[in-house]
C-alpha cells in the first residue's frame, strides 16, 4: 500500500479518534462543556437537568467517530480487516464532506431565515467546526481513493 495513503487514513483516523474522546469528555465536563462545544444552550440546559439525553445523544456520536477511526485504521492496514471496508470508507468520507459544506451553507444563508439564527449565534465555532470536518473528509477521500483496488 502506497505510504500516501497510509499517512492520509491514519491522518482521518487519528482526527475522528480524538473528536470521540473530546465528545467523551464533553460528557464528563457537563453544561458549560456541552455551550462551549457547539451543542447548543437547549442541550446544555437539558444536561444541567440531569437529563439522559445529551449525554446518550454525545455518547452515540462518540461511538460512531470511533467507529469511523477504526475504519480508517483498518483500511490503512494497522489492525484486521473490517467487514464493507470500501463502502463504509465511503460513507464516512461523505459524511465529513456533507458536515463541511453544510456548515458554511447555513452560515451563509442563515442570516435570512429567522429558525437557523442559532446557527449564527457561534459562526466561529460553526466555521473552525467545517473546516475540520472538511480536512478530516479529504483525508479520507485521498487515502481512500490512493488505494481504491486494495479495499473490495
Amino acid at each position: 500500500m502506497p505510504m500516501k495513503s497510509k499517512v492520509l487514513l491514519n491522518a482521518g483516523g487519528m482526527a475522528s479518534l480524538l473528536a470521540a474522546l473530546l465528545h467523551l469528555a464533553v460528557i464528563a465536563g457537563g453544561p458549560d462543556w456541552y455551550r462551549f462545544f457547539g451543542a447548543g444552550e437547549e442541550m446544555a440546559k437539558m444536561a444541567e437537568q440531569n437529563s439522559w439525553y445529551p449525554a446518550l445523544l454525545t455518547l452515540m456520536i462518540s461511538s460512531l467517530l470511533a467507529a469511523a477511526a477504526m475504519y480508517a485504521f483498518s483500511g490503512a492496514g494497522l489492525i484486521a480487516r473490517l467487514p464493507w471496508q470500501r463502502p463504509v470508507l465511503c460513507v464516512i468520507t461523505g459524511v465529513y464532506l456533507f458536515r463541511a459544506v453544510y456548515g458554511v451553507l447555513f452560515l451563509l444563508i442563515a442570516g435570512h431565515f429567522p429558525l437557523l439564527q442559532q446557527v449564527t449565534e457561534r459562526p466561529v465555532f460553526m466555521l473552525v467546526s467545517s473546516l475540520i470536518c472538511l480536512a478530516v473528509g479529504l483525508s479520507y477521500f485521498l487515502g481512500v481513493r490512493s488505494h481504491w483496488h486494495r479495499l473490495s
